[in-house]
């Protein structure tokens, strides 16, 4: 059968150095480039436009909310070209963003960001940097903060930056992640008040109670880690897979939980879009649900008093 469909045009990256002048074109040709590549979204943007947006910024040295006043500004060849080889990396590598320029952005935070550990991206910030937690934390904030599975750290930082008089601990098996999250921690100044620990799960804090962890763990299934696109495969395979129905280090998590949490203490945990299967691993455990921007059942919250 004869294809009777129209075939658009794709400009290639010389044609793109060539004709291209304002922030304005580079948006429009980047987003484009992107969509005919079939780039996969979800490292901290949603869509071709927000990811050519932070690209093409932060290749000129601008900030990445300040779109509008330079959309039309002219630019000089060489930052044509760098921008354009950029968005070419990004198409053609399938990196993340955030390993591409070494940083990523979390509610308006600025992390170092590159495969030492996942992209920054946990919606659980997003419960940190509001007021969803106050019901089950004391009036005057969490004295002491776990985040178990820190990666580079990203959720104890801004642990640290919301509740400024708490003692934060970040936990992970992974001595890269870890080296990573040494130098987000550096950057923000928060070696007092965040320390680092390597081992599995909870042994790094034996003894110890906390008011509030919160945990981002290996949670998706096996059919699914089959089937990430190629920017996921960039990634730490370890911090994102958890067996056959994602739950393998949940159970060992919430099994732990109760001996580390101090009286009237929760976990908060990420499951992502496992909920049916986080909900056969755990029937007749009392949980409830926070919802967040992404969905009303990706994180769920246990009370000590609950818990095995």
């Amino acid at each position: 059968m004869t294809d009777l469909r129209f075939r658009r045009p794709a400009p290639s990256a010389d044609d793109a150095r060539a004709a291209l002048r304002t922030v304005r074109d580079l948006l429009r040709w980047a987003t484009g480039r992107m969509r005919a590549a079939g780039v996969a979204f979800g490292h901290g943007t949603d869509d071709a436009w927000d990811e050519a947006a932070w690209l093409v910024l932060w290749s000129l040295h601008l900030p990445p909310d300040r779109l509008e006043p330079v959309l039309d500004a002219r630019l000089a060849p060489a930052e044509i070209a760098a921008a354009v080889a950029l968005v070419e990396r990004r198409c053609t590598e399938r990196l993340p963003a955030a390993y591409l320029t070494g940083e990523a952005w979390l509610r308006g935070v600025r992390f170092l960001s590159d495969p030492r550990a996942l992209v920054p991206r946990s919606p659980i910030a997003e419960l940190i940097d509001g007021d969803a937690l106050d019901p089950w934390l004391p009036a005057d904030g969490p004295a002491h903060v776990m985040d178990l599975c820190t990666g580079g750290a990203s959720l104890a930082i801004l642990a640290a930056l919301r509740w400024p008089d708490a003692a934060v601990v970040g936990t992970d098996l992974s001595a890269d992640a870890l080296a990573l999250a040494a130098e987000n921690v550096a950057l923000h100044e928060l070696e007092a008040r965040v320390s680092l620990r390597r081992g599995s799960l909870w042994a790094p804090v034996a003894g110890e109670r906390f008011d509030l962890v919160v945990c981002n763990p290996p949670y998706v299934n096996a059919a699914s880690m089959a089937a990430l696109p190629a920017e996921y495969l960039h990634e730490p395979q370890g911090a994102l897979g958890g067996g056959d129905d994602g739950m393998d280090l949940v159970r060992d998590i919430v099994a732990g939980a109760r001996g580390h949490l101090a009286p009237g203490g929760v976990l908060v945990l990420e499951i992502g879009h496992e909920a049916a299967h986080f909900e056969a691993a755990f029937a007749g455990l009392e949980f409830g649900w926070l919802p967040v921007e992404s969905g009303d059942d990706r994180i769920v919250l246990l009370e000590r008093d609950a818990l095995p």
